[in-house]
């Protein structure tokens, strides 16, 4: 079990690290914090938990306004383009040890987040205070990058500054500038399928499957003479895996691009592939953020709603008696 709110503030004020707390209802988003503790001084901060292929995890906390274009970070870390991408909420709570909106800086505290490489926005340094979450969401403290600095010094993490907004060449003459950023090792456990995720008293035992009314029919094979036709009636499947349903997608609407547009522009399907690859290229990095955030929202919602439930008809699921 990872380390709580409590003792997060109890090693600050051990340390001396002066900051400020201010108590407030659960929020997921920046907006929502703004609410509250928006109009005291300080600056917003918004925090990015990615992954590499190799499954190798970064911490990305930056000012509310920064821009950050994963595609440029990527490269300038080194690798390649669409390196990088948004972990899922798996690593959240296995790596971290924190629920959804709790990622910070705050987070490294953990033993289990020791190998996160994190990238600071330097914009932090021209500001009297930054805001962040403890390891809760329903809790901001307000604190100087020198003294988030002092913390992370104190857990063996040296901080990183870094301009996230710029966008410098790189190429064979110019290696990348955040190479020294990417963690030496890779994740030793893989990522839990949402199917892992069900509580095991949901089991049950000798159910018989469900049967269908209708007989097994063998289709006979069509050929298909339009590139669009092939796409017709498939439906992307394998939600839980948001990797697998973002490649879906984009099978899904390639092949209707391109005949869509080569029959209304004249141009032929072989001039479009090279178009179309730069598209899917930049087009998957949003899918997947879209993708990974409609997953987490509905695991949030269910567990709320699983907590009502039980608030209002009891443990059993019939209705509790007076």
């Amino acid at each position: 079990m990872g380390y709580t709110k409590d003792d997060l503030l109890a090693r600050l004020e051990e340390l001396k690290i002066d900051f400020e707390r201010y108590d407030h209802p659960v929020v997921l988003t920046v907006e929502e914090q703004a609410k509250h503790v928006g109009n005291l001084g300080g600056a917003l901060t918004k925090n990015l938990l990615l992954k590499d292929k190799k499954h190798r995890l970064y911490i990305v906390s930056a000012l509310a306004d920064t821009k950050v274009d994963m595609k440029i970070l990527s490269q300038r870390l080194g690798l390649g383009k669409g390196g990088v991408r948004m972990a899922p909420e798996d690593n959240l709570r296995q790596v971290l040890q924190v629920p959804l909106g709790c990622v910070t800086p705050f987070a490294l505290f953990n033993e289990t987040a020791s190998a996160v490489s994190l990238l600071l926005d330097q914009g932090f340094k021209s500001k009297k205070r930054c805001y962040f979450h403890p390891l809760t969401n329903d809790v901001t403290i307000a604190l100087s990058s020198s003294n988030l600095d002092k913390f992370l010094l104190s857990i063996g993490k040296q901080p990183a500054y870094v301009d996230l907004e710029a966008s410098p060449v790189v190429g064979k003459d110019n290696p990348p500038d955040l190479a020294d950023l990417v963690p030496s090792g890779a994740l030793s456990f893989p990522e839990e399928s949402v199917e892992n995720m069900a509580p095991t008293h949901a089991q049950t035992k000798d159910v018989p499957k469900e049967k269908t009314c209708l007989p097994d029919v063998k289709a006979k094979p069509k050929v298909q003479n339009k590139v669009a036709s092939s796409s017709e009636g498939k439906v992307p499947t394998n939600g839980a895996n948001v990797e697998k349903f973002v490649t879906d997608v984009l099978q899904i609407i390639s092949p209707l691009f391109i005949s869509e547009v080569s029959k209304k522009l004249n141009i032929k399907e072989d001039e479009l592939s090279p178009i179309l690859d730069g598209l899917k290229e930049r087009a998957a990095l949003n899918i997947d953020s879209l993708a990974n955030l409609f997953k987490s929202t509905a695991y949030t919602t269910g567990f709320h709603a699983g907590i009502e439930t039980m608030l209002n008809y009891g443990k059993s699921g019939m209705p509790s008696r007076e």
